[in-house]
């Protein structure tokens, strides 16, 4: 490695041509990093006391002889963004200058012979700067001053559009800006492929800009060990092809998620969000997945990426699943999206079929809804659809994924019928957020061929939110009025859609429900009845929360076997140990008793979710898994935590590695419960490995 001190453009001038390696992300600079590089430039060309301003590093790489002295073109490991940035403003300054030269060498000819082109040159190897696929076209395009390309980059076409308008505003003034430039420094380093590592560097590289996604990470890992030829053949074979099918703006919003469900999938682990890709370096080291050589690796990422953008951005041909896949995304199950990666593999490998994999979606869709209207808590949603794979039987596919919904434990349940039903009657729906309208339109357009534009209309109180309500409607609620509208305002009864919002306002019902575009006319759905109900009152909103109730039912269904089925599957599933605290004589009585029932009633109340199991030796306390075992002793209780010794956190000390000791219970922590007064500290320690089971890859 070589690194100096450089000014920019004088690095520019001496330098033949920069490449973008095909592994590089592409140009992802937005508006604030433009306006703070802008601002910099500026405010030190405006400052004589400033005598320069360092902007980063320009790390490049070649075969043979390196630094700028070299003819053959540089490929850029780090400086990209920067980089592309200065020449968009310089081509953006060459414009407005013309041919007057405000400062010493910025004319427009010398800008652009000096830092954008090279002279003599023809064809690519005219141009300084070489981006990758349609950067490389649209940067040339306004180098050139040419029509941009119609599939352009709007990254490129937007910055330069920013850079313009400001360099306009200047007024012809644009002294500050040509001191600002060549004031500039970076830092040149240039690497050997022979000495050097460029992955290594590229890792460890803390240069200003916008962070590199994960993504950016993976792809480089991929790509950049590979010979020159092999690169360009993975990745016009695959990667481009992604990013094709992601687009310019997806692809930097949803590339980490997408390869974080997919590690999920392979790996049965849910990546950290900030970890992804040293997930992915592990997964990729594995004997079996080096074996198959990285041609598979990327053709199977390909793949499963094509799956990812069907459902996950939109791009699903078949209309019945585009509506259900919009539906998810609505209610917004990034969660499901492990499983849905597998589900997909399989319906497009032929394993599971059309209407078996439609009707699966519909069950997702519902069972999320379901506990949302039950309020369960969602914190294991990702653990249910990440391990859910391990549930399945593919020759007998639906059945099985039927079965494992119905047979799950409480906290991940699915509503049956009657707890929905229930709990919708009375929920407040019309504090859901971005739900609220999502409910309404499904239940609206529930079975229609012919979808109502349920988007043009807006929701309506049947009974109006204002609290001073009229003397008509107090009269109408009885003398419990008040009561009646704070319980019921919000509920599935009251709540409906209009076009006449604005002309219903706090009229009385009779008024509503007669007057020219009324409930007596309206032609949905959801207003069915209301034209024939004489008095809108408390019995009336139950009676069509009942009925739209059950039209929920039908609209969200719960999974359905028969018993003989459902009996098989939960025979094999149900752990019946038959232990009670009698089989633990040491819970008798006296101290150990007491800490006992004081630390299972901590412990149960962590979570609803949170189960006691009795075992012949231990008392284990679950959650996904055990998260602690409880053995006790004459004394004491000793506690195993299910996780690793390194990951406990224990400012006091009191715990112990049990990593290569045989001990009752799972995890390598230990440690002792001997009086009441350590208990809320012990907890502290329990909750770490609760937290870490229920939050497995969330954080970050």
């Amino acid at each position: 490695m070589k690194a100096s001190e450089i000014k920019l453009l004088d690095f520019l001038r001496k330098a033949q041509q920069f490449r973008i390696p095909i592994y590089q992300r592409t140009y992802s600079w937005t508006e604030p990093e433009c306006r703070q590089l802008w601002d910099d430039i500026i405010r030190t060309g405006s400052n004589d006391q400033v005598a320069a301003h360092f902007v980063g590093s320009i790390v490049y790489i070649e075969g043979g002889l390196y630094q700028v002295s070299s003819q053959d073109p540089l490929l850029v490991i780090d400086g990209q963004q920067r980089l592309t940035t200065i020449s968009l403003i310089l081509e953006a300054l060459a414009r407005a200058v013309g041919d007057d030269e405000p400062v010493t060498g910025f004319s427009a000819a010398k800008i652009r012979h000096y830092y954008l082109t090279i002279p003599l040159e023809t064809g690519e190897r005219r141009y300084k700067l070489l981006l990758t696929q349609t950067d490389k076209d649209t940067l040339t395009a306004l180098v050139d001053q040419k029509p941009l390309p119609k599939d352009h980059s709007i990254r490129i076409t937007q910055n330069f559009e920013f850079f313009r308008k400001r360099i306009d505003a200047l007024k012809g003034n644009f002294s500050a800006l040509c001191q600002g430039l060549a004031k500039l420094i970076i830092v040149d380093i240039s690497l050997s492929r022979d000495q050097d590592n460029p992955q290594l560097i590229f890792e460890s590289m803390n240069s200003t800009g916008r962070e590199l996604t994960q993504a950016d990470l993976i792809r480089n890992f991929i790509l950049m060990g590979l010979d020159a030829e092999h690169q360009t053949r993975l990745y016009e074979d695959h990667w481009r092809p992604m990013e094709v099918e992601f687009g310019q703006e997806a692809y930097n919003s949803y590339f980490d998620s997408f390869m974080r469900h997919y590690l999920t999938v392979r790996t049965d682990e849910i990546p950290n969000i900030s970890k992804v890709y040293e997930s992915f370096k592990a997964y990729s080291r594995q004997s079996d997945i080096a074996a198959t050589g990285i041609d598979s690796l990327v053709a199977d990422i390909h793949a499963a990426a094509e799956n990812y953008c069907a459902f996950a951005l939109g791009h699903e041909p078949d209309k019945a699943l585009a509506d259900a896949f919009s539906n998810l995304r609505e209610l917004k199950v990034d969660v499901a999206y492990p499983f849905l990666l597998e589900l997909y593999a399989d319906y497009r490998a032929g394993i599971l079929s059309y209407g078996d994999f439609l009707e699966t979606v519909r069950l997702i869709e519902a069972y999320v809804f379901r506990r949302a209207i039950c309020q369960i808590p969602t914190n294991s949603l990702n653990k249910t659809f990440a391990t859910f794979r391990r549930a399945l039987k593919k020759d007998r596919y639906l059945e099985s994924i039927k079965a494992h919904f119905l047979t799950m434990p409480s906290y991940r349940r699915f509503p049956l019928d009657a707890e929905f039903a229930r709990e919708i009657k009375t929920r407040d729906l019309y504090n859901m957020g971005s739900r609220r309208s999502y409910w309404l339109r499904r239940m609206e357009n529930h079975g229609r061929k012919e979808w109502a534009p349920v988007d043009e209309y807006t929701i309506e109180h049947i009974m109006p939110q204002n609290e001073n309500l009229s003397r008509t409607w107090q009269q109408a609620l009885g003398p419990d009025w008040r009561t009646v509208q704070e319980t019921w305002l919000h509920t599935l009864g009251n709540l409906t859609l209009t076009g006449y919002n604005s002309e219903y306002s706090d009229r009385p019902f009779a008024e509503k429900r007669d007057m020219r575009g009324g409930f007596r006319e309206s032609p949905l759905r959801l207003n069915e009845g209301l034209g024939s109900v004489a008095n809108w009152d408390e019995d009336a909103i139950k009676a069509r929360a009942e009925r739209l109730a059950q039209l929920a039912v039908d609209v969200w269904p719960a999974p359905r076997l028969s018993e003989t089925i459902l009996d098989g599957y939960q025979g094999r599933a149900a752990e019946t140990q038959g232990y009670s605290i009698a089989d633990h004589p040491q819970l008798a009585g006296g101290i150990t008793r007491d800490l006992f029932e004081a630390f299972r009633k901590r412990a149960l109340a962590l979570d609803p979710c949170v189960t006691e199991t009795y075992l012949k030796q231990y008392i284990a306390y679950k959650a996904e898994t055990n998260f602690v075992d409880v053995v006790p002793q004459a004394k004491r209780l000793r506690l195993s935590l299910n996780m690793r010794y390194d990951e406990i956190h224990d400012p006091r000390g009191l715990t112990r590695d049990i990593t290569h000791i045989g001990r009752w219970g799972n995890g390598d922590v230990e440690v002792y419960l001997s009086s009441l007064d350590e208990l809320p500290y012990i907890m502290s320690l329990v909750q770490q490995s609760f937290d870490k089971q229920m939050n497995n890859g969330n954080d970050g």
